[in-house]
């Protein structure tokens, strides 16, 4: 049996260049604007690691002001608690069991309720303290929720409890990001339709990021910002409100390396990069096993020294080569940007046929540096 090694390369000071530096006062000025356009309480979308910004520390940075948090799951909110984060926090997907009940109740979390076995666990429940329960409508985007000619009685049901203390309506749009198509106003119809025959008020939360920023129209009391946080547009259009955004993650690393080829000769994997001339080729210490595409095509935009370059061959597991030839006093040591305020990651993901979520999400082994100045 191989030994175990006496450390971890975790607790090793980064030697690498490659790393994100998160702003922090870019995302306390994202979450701002989310609640400034909207005039609701806004939860600050925190799962998954904070889309890659690292959950804690940007939950910390965004705790005094923020009206609450929301995670996917429960694992997520708890690490929150941990790390002392007492402000309310959702759990956008629910419960998993009805085991995980006991430890919502003993950390005083937030649901969405979703689900007809769902609802039927709430009923078996004997909490010990009053819930606040979202319950979600399918008004069209048809992953989870109650259909609309379900909602009204499973939200009887949920009132009937004695330990339901608050129930807010909500559901989720599947177009919102598309400025010009249809579906989004079919989805506000299909629930406005419920709630004008429930009878009584009830707090209403419908609009994530695109829905802040594109339909100002929908009704939300609460609203429930994810990628604009991170400073990332929606959109694939400009648009005046995600202009306001300010990127929080910069992944940049540096130049390792510098050769000269003549014209005629390949760079990198496959040789899918002829040089047509002379070229000065620079290494960089990023790849796809760091999160950047491995998909990004030639020409990829990237910044060198705060001037624009590009990227030049296939993205390997821990380089990526650079075009340095119209950029003479570029070499060793040289910063890289791979996205950030110079490079938007919008515009790099459309490139890549993804999108600036996927990015953040998929970002591992660079080490974060937090600014909060």
């Amino acid at each position: 049996m191989r030994a175990s090694l006496p450390y971890s390369y975790k607790r090793i000071p980064a030697m690498r260049p490659a790393r994100a530096l998160i702003d922090l006062k870019a995302l306390r000025h994202n979450y701002r604007l989310a609640r400034e356009v909207s005039g609701a309480r806004a939860l600050a979308v925190v799962k998954a690691d904070a889309y890659g910004h690292g959950a804690v520390r940007c939950a910390q940075a965004l705790e005094a002001e923020a009206d609450g948090f929301a995670v996917a799951c429960i694992e997520e909110a708890l690490e929150l608690r941990e790390a002392g984060i007492r402000a309310p926090i959702l759990l956008l997907e629910g419960f998993f069991e009805a085991s995980e009940l006991e430890l919502i109740e003993r950390h005083d979390l937030w649901y969405v309720v979703h689900s007809a076995w769902q609802l039927e666990a709430i009923e078996r429940a004997r909490p010990g303290k009053p819930l606040t329960l979202w319950l979600k409508m399918d008004s069209g985007m048809h992953r989870v929720g109650f259909f609309p000619q379900d909602y009204a009685a499973a939200l009887a049901r949920l009132q009937a409890l004695p330990h339901v203390a608050k129930v807010v309506l909500m559901s989720h749009f599947a177009r919102a990001d598309e400025l010009d198509c249809r579906r989004t106003e079919e989805q506000v119809a299909a629930f406005e339709a419920v709630r004008s025959g429930l009878g009584q008020t009830f707090e209403v939360s419908l609009r994530n990021s695109p829905g802040i920023l594109g339909w100002p129209s929908v009704p939300s009391d609460w609203v429930r910002p994810g990628i604009m946080l991170y400073g990332a547009t929606p959109f694939e259009q400009d648009h005046p409100l995600a202009d306001q955004l300010r990127p929080v993650m910069t992944l940049e690393s540096q130049v390792i390396s510098v050769r000269e080829l003549p014209a005629g000769e390949p760079v990198g994997y496959g040789a899918r990069f002829v040089a047509e001339r002379p070229v000065r080729v620079g290494v960089v210490a990023m790849g796809y096993a760091d999160g950047y595409p491995r998909h990004a095509p030639d020409g990829a935009p990237i910044f060198i020294d705060g001037r624009p370059s590009r990227i030049m061959g296939r993205v390997s597991m821990d380089m990526l080569t650079v075009d340095l030839t119209d950029l003479p006093g570029a070499g060793l040591g040289s910063r890289v940007e791979l996205w950030g305020s110079q490079v938007p990651a919008s515009r790099l993901a459309s490139l890549c046929g993804s999108i600036p979520y996927q990015l953040f999400c998929n970002l591992k082994r660079v080490p974060r540096v937090y600014s909060d100045e």
